[in-house]
């Protein structure tokens, strides 16, 4: 019998820094663990991260866990059968919600015999929450943004803060409390992946019960497909090459991310997440990210050196239109280029808007 932990929650929140410092965690305790990466694109900046980390991964690309329910029990079923795992944890999408429904509940029906799925968890960054919350106490009408991100929350088993070592311990602890009043179905947690602070405490999560099993919660999907349609998404690949002996490919990543973070900035377009990995290969990389307009690069990891040619991903998810993201990631590709004497070839630009969420399965809750 496996264990399945489906992780949620919005762009940025750092899913999968806690899913790889969660599964590092539970190998330490003896268990062989799994992850699964999802995104609407494809080329992820995240896989290529995980993999640097973990043995066995795997990706569900072109859609989120609702949509692509098969491709993902496949991806369970390839991991079982080749790393013999005896635990699977995944993200979804960060634009993606209703997983109770589509996800959780089809995997306990059809596949209960094989695996045992833990509660779902989303994954919150407490700034992030802040920011949406100063729109409410503002009177503002609820943007189609907000209520994503407020339906992902409503529908968590484990509400699991993130980032908590970003706000003052007063703020923090007046946060938890918020969130256990507010989402009393739920088990509130928080921690730092990236520290590692209270993360036993969210693997503790997991073992405790489903308290959204038995509650059926309504989802408007044509405000849920409007917040999707908000956001572009682009997946570039880019070969750099130095003008001069070599060049130094952090510097450069940051450059690309400063660049585009400050005109998200100046055209007041939320930033969801972008993320870049530059490197020679599978060992030799840098991989940078910024989730927040106006925000500096979070470096995730370095390259080992200056060097003469290097590839580039760039994953970035902007409220914006997909031209204007093409052109702001192409303005920021040319000035880090120009900074740092690196000639640039890049992929055809391909941002989009995701398409109408028509989820494979919708399950009802049991008495529902």
């Amino acid at each position: 019998m496996i264990t399945f932990i489906p992780l949620t929650g919005f762009l940025g929140a750092g899913k999968t820094t806690t899913m790889t410092a969660a599964a590092l965690a539970l190998q330490e305790r003896g268990r062989k663990v799994a992850v699964i990466t999802n995104d609407q694109g494809v080329e992820l900046v995240d896989t290529k991260l995980v993999r640097s980390k973990l043995d066995a991964v795997a990706e569900v690309t072109g859609g989120c866990f609702c949509c692509k329910f098969e491709d993902l029990v496949e991806a369970i079923v390839a991991l079982v059968a080749s790393d013999q795992v005896d635990t699977v944890i995944a993200e979804a999408v960060g634009s993606c919600t209703d997983l109770q429904a589509t996800v959780v509940r089809p995997l306990r029906r059809y596949y209960g015999e094989q695996m045992v799925v833990a509660p779902l968890t989303t994954v919150v960054d407490p700034l992030r929450f802040l920011a949406f919350d100063r729109a409410v106490q503002r009177g503002e009408p609820e943007s189609d943004l907000s209520y994503l991100f407020r339906q992902q929350l409503t529908e968590a088993d484990v509400i699991a803060v993130n980032k908590l070592d970003t706000i003052k311990a007063d703020r923090a602890t007046e946060l938890l409390d918020r969130l256990r009043a507010e989402y009393p179905n739920a088990a509130v947690v928080g921690y730092s992946a990236t520290g590692g602070d209270h993360l036993p405490d969210l693997l503790g999560a997991w073992g405790g019960p489903s308290g959204n099993e038995a509650v059926e919660l309504g989802v408007d999907y044509d405000r849920y497909a409007a917040a999707e349609a908000q956001l572009a998404w682009m997946n570039q690949e880019l070969d750099l090459v130095a003008v001069g002996e070599t060049f130094d490919a952090t510097a450069w990543a940051r450059s690309v991310l400063e660049h585009l973070s400050a005109w998200a900035e100046a055209t007041g377009s939320l930033i969801g997440h972008a993320k870049l990995t530059v490197g020679t290969g599978e060992d030799d990389f840098a991989k940078l990210s910024v989730t927040g307009a106006g925000e500096p690069p979070s470096p995730d990891r370095a390259a080992d050196g200056p060097t003469a040619a290097a590839r580039a991903v760039v994953n970035a998810r902007v409220a914006c239109e997909p031209a204007a993201l093409d052109r702001a990631v192409q303005d920021a590709v040319t000035a880090a280029d120009q900074a740092h004497d690196v000639t640039s070839s890049a992929t055809t630009p391909v941002s989009f808007k995701p398409g109408y969420p028509r989820p494979v399965h919708r399950l009802a809750a049991a008495g529902a």
